[in-house]
């Protein structure tokens, strides 16, 4: 089975999708054609199998809606894009649309979509002591780096007694392999690149109050008051989609890696990894709440938002 393949805008930067397509969103009022049929322009990451749904959204489209594919380079950029009006909805990191949130963004998560996704990689280290004085990289901001804090704290160290390196995601799993970093909290395929390499894991990177929470469908909440009828088409694609590639990674990867490249093998590795949903659970909801109360307590949020701020559970089973 091969899957259509969506129109897809590749865009470079956030600054970009300003410049083209600010004042373009389709799914407010009269986005309806002649047809009948709303055009929602949806963003995500390129190239990644735990991102990749959206271009699967038009296999698997409820009737009146059909989907525009745009990829963008962060999930910041998607926070800022979803702000801007110039997409509709995004899937994308749970914890820089808290910290969107946290600064009074109009943003809500819709349906969870990938859980997991995470590695604390060493070379043989079974426990944070035996890495005290090392340099260990993270992604800055992210839902790992606040779960390397929490395990730090469990453990009865503090921050200090390590190198907390930020390592951009695409050069981390080159980083630990050159030595410039002695062990990382990273993100997929970086974490399955390492280990292919003889990497180990450390610790159990989703043992803390956040569990395994990761990524989401997100949405702007002008637009759930606007129009929560293609709000609830758009989750329940999301949600036929998600169920599809949970039990098909054999059809759909393949013609993922032709499309974008990347080494299967890798990618295969990679989704073991990730626990693809898109329900939103009380336990889920409760991780994103723990999450939030993390982020605030480490500093990279000054408000704490909570759980009906943060999500919309009128959509998704």
């Amino acid at each position: 089975m091969r899957a259509r393949s969506p129109r897809v805008v590749l865009l470079a930067a956030v600054s970009l999708a300003a410049l083209v397509l600010a004042g373009c969103s389709s799914a407010g009022e009269d986005a309806a054609g002649d047809d009948g049929v709303e055009t929602v322009k949806v963003g995500t990451l390129r190239g990644q199998p735990h991102f990749y749904q959206p271009f699967l959204y038009a296999d698997h489209a409820v009737d009146g809606v059909e989907f525009e594919v745009v990829t963008l380079d962060t999930t910041p950029a998607l926070s800022d894009a979803l702000v801007s009006g110039s997409i509709d909805f995004a899937v994308t990191g749970v914890t820089p649309t808290i910290s969107s949130i946290s600064q009074n963004r109009d943003l809500r998560i819709v349906a969870s979509a990938a859980d997991g996704g995470s590695g604390f990689i060493g070379n043989g280290e079974t426990s944070l002591a035996e890495l005290a004085g090392s340099q260990i990289g993270i992604v800055q901001g992210s839902a790992q780096e606040v779960a390397l804090r929490l395990l730090i704290d469990e453990a009865g160290m503090t921050p200090d007694d390590f190198e907390l390196t930020p390592i951009p995601v695409p050069e981390m799993a080159s980083a630990f392999a050159s030595g410039d970093i002695d062990a990382f909290m990273g993100v997929e395929i970086g974490v399955s690149i390492a280990k292919a390499a003889g990497g180990t894991e450390v610790i159990d990177p989703y043992s803390t109050p956040i569990g395994r929470v990761n990524i989401g469908l997100v949405t702007t909440g002008e637009l759930i008051e606007e129009n929560p009828e293609l709000v609830q088409r758009v989750v329940d694609t999301h949600a036929a989609t998600t169920a599809y590639m949970a039990d098909n990674i054999e059809e759909w990867l393949p013609s993922m890696v032709e499309e974008f490249g990347g080494d299967e093998e890798v990618l295969t590795s990679a989704l073991e990894n990730f626990w693809l949903r898109s329900d939103l659970s009380d336990e889920y909801v409760g991780q994103l709440e723990a999450l939030a109360g993390a982020m605030a307590s480490i500093g990279l949020i000054t408000s704490t938002p909570t759980a009906d701020t943060i999500v919309d559970t009128s959509f998704a089973d």
